[in-house]
């Protein structure tokens, strides 16, 4: 019998390739030569092995698809969930996080959606619907993607197109147009919503504007020296 667990030989080295046999071994058993591989060395070559067997066509798009998908963690009130995740995406490209938090960092994609359920008449709701499918159909148009599988400057490329196609307001005097509006098309009622969400939080009014919550008396006429413009 072999001690199992002194043994250094496989018992496929001890006895061939053919298994036990009865009569005495011919061969000397060889030394069997180990080989020590560095954790990140067999970690890298797997990962070759991996790609190769995948191709570059397969990873490119796993990777891309990761990069790509955006999630919301709230539940729209208007939009699909997968149409709020494209008003977020254009929230933030209006207004990005810079020195100043950006309108993701503010929730102003939540506002938006409530703005399009709570303040728009049906009429305009339904203009709003059909104008996100020909918004995303230019997104399939310009690249043959949809607009959250774009990259930053295909997504730029877009909302430059639409911001110069798309309905604007008429001038308004005292809160009423002038002339008869054009019904607003998706892109600009998001960009509307996000203004006024954006610059009428409390974290930009109170944190990034001028604010005074008591005013006093109203001057019209004073020096401008460079001043943040005052809160709404």
């Amino acid at each position: 019998m072999y001690d199992f667990f002194l043994l250094r030989q496989s018992v496929l080295n001890l006895y061939g390739n053919h298994g036990t046999r009865s009569g005495p071994r011919r061969k000397r058993i060889k030394k069997t030569k180990y080989i020590s591989m560095d954790r990140r060395i067999a970690i890298k070559n797997t990962a070759l092995l991996i790609g190769a067997t995948l191709g570059s066509s397969t990873l490119t798009g796993l990777l891309q698809s990761c990069q790509n998908q955006k999630r919301i963690d709230w539940v729209p009130v208007f939009f699909t969930g997968e149409q709020a995740a494209v008003v977020s995406e254009i929230t933030e490209m209006i207004l990005p996080r810079t020195e100043t938090p950006g309108a993701k960092d503010l929730k102003v994609d939540i506002f938006v959606d409530l703005m399009f359920g709570k303040a728009l008449s049906p009429e305009d709701q339904e203009h709003v619907r059909k104008g996100y499918d020909r918004f995303e159909a230019i997104c399939q148009e310009k690249f043959n993607k949809s607009f959250l599988d774009l990259g930053n400057e295909e997504r730029k490329e877009v909302l430059e197109q639409v911001e110069v196609e798309t309905n604007t307001f008429n001038p308004a005097v005292w809160g009423s147009p002038l002339g008869k509006q054009e019904p607003i098309d998706f892109y600009r009622r998001v960009k509307q919503f996000t203004l006024v969400g954006y610059f009428t939080s409390e974290e930009i009014g109170k944190n990034h504007l001028q604010y005074d919550p008591i005013p006093g008396d109203y001057k019209g006429c004073f020096p401008y020296n460079g001043e943040n413009s005052w809160t709404l």
